[in-house]
């Protein structure tokens, strides 16, 4: 963390320059941390970006504390797609990996997330609390009714993360009205040890923690997962419904938090 207490705001991309600088973040977290790369992504200007980029609103934190430039002050970022842009460019981001079409038939007002992430200097601390209670603004300003989208595990090798996806798919498997599903082509299942034999406090320190905090908040999985060789990840889709969050749920996500 900075040396002295941050300055957030959060907001929503208004300017190519912040544009780039969530890019810029991007680039660091997703290319330089988790080794991903894509036919987009400009290495030479450390910019991660594709072709839906445009599209997405970019929801983003900003710690003006920083003595860095500007574009070195975007320390949270989250990508938003709501159905009606997704219908607007013929697709959510994630219908190449995920079978949406429960999601789509059910009527309900959709929004996707992608691309989250924060500098290393704030996990663990207030930023992740910031931009959700900014998330959940949006979330309530666009009447929002279920969120969904893709998380990750690091790297490709599904033995490495069979307990934790086994656990997933065993305990927290979506209900069938709003399940997704991998698309049939690149389907992975995850159901890969019985669910006697998972030692489950284990399988679920190896769980993301933000796969994690969705869970507490009341989310579910999608089934199967997807390996994305780009990206070198092994992916899941998280759906949350907000009808089915109960109070304290929806205290946790809304309320804000202090170091």
């Amino acid at each position: 963390m900075t040396a002295q207490a941050p300055d957030f705001e959060v907001k929503i991309v208004s300017s190519e320059a912040e544009l780039k600088a969530a890019q810029r973040l991007r680039y660091r977290v997703f290319v330089e941390e988790l080794g991903a790369d894509g036919p987009m992504v400009d290495h030479e200007a450390k910019l991660e970006q594709d072709r839906f980029d445009a599209h997405f609103d970019h929801l983003i934190l900003m710690d003006h504390a920083r003595e860095a430039d500007p574009i070195d002050q975007v320390v949270g970022v989250y990508r938003l797609l709501t159905d009606e842009k997704a219908q607007e460019i013929g697709q959510f981001y994630s219908e190449d990996e995920y079978d949406l079409s429960t999601l789509k038939a059910s009527g309900r007002r959709l929004l996707e997330l992608g691309r989250s992430c924060l500098h290393p200097d704030y996990r663990g601390g207030a930023a992740m609390f910031h931009l959700w209670n900014a998330l959940a603004a949006y979330v309530a300003a666009h009447e929002i009714e279920v969120l969904f989208g893709v998380a990750s595990f690091h790297g490709t090798d599904v033995t490495e993360h069979a307990a934790a996806l086994s656990l997933l798919h065993s305990r927290h498997l979506a209900p069938e009205d709003i399940r997704t599903r991998t698309q049939a082509d690149v389907f992975q299942p995850m159901d890969l040890i019985p669910e006697e034999e998972i030692d489950r406090r284990a399988a679920m320190l190896s769980v993301p923690p933000l796969i994690k905090a969705y869970l507490r908040l009341g989310g579910f999985v999608g089934e199967g997962a997807y390996l994305d060789h780009a990206f070198n990840t092994t992916d899941v889709c998280l759906i949350l419904d907000t009808a089915r969050m109960n109070e304290k749920n929806r205290a946790l996500y809304t309320k804000e938090r202090s170091l």
